[in-house]
């Protein structure tokens, strides 16, 4: 983090005139709208899915895990004769 404390307005002008240059000035609006719209809704996303949502997933996930987890033996390798072709 010490890296970032001794950044200045050169440094976010350097950083700018590569990004116009590999993006092209054409495309930076689009590029900006993508971003903030991204952002928003991810914003929108994690604001909307309370607690218990994500506590019942892990609860999900650890009881898909089930007796074999930990075995080193794959659902997929459980398949049938079927598989066997």
């Amino acid at each position: 983090m010490a890296l970032l404390q001794n950044l200045t307005g050169w440094h976010a002008l350097i950083v700018l005139a590569v990004i116009v240059l590999f993006f092209g000035a054409a495309r930076l609006p689009a590029l900006a709208r993508s971003v903030g719209r991204s952002a928003r809704i991810l914003k929108s996303e994690a604001a909307a899915e309370p607690a218990s949502t994500v506590r019942s997933a892990e609860s999900a996930a650890e009881r898909s895990a089930g007796p074999s987890a930990g075995t080193g033996t794959s659902p997929v390798a459980d398949v049938g004769p079927a598989a066997q072709v």
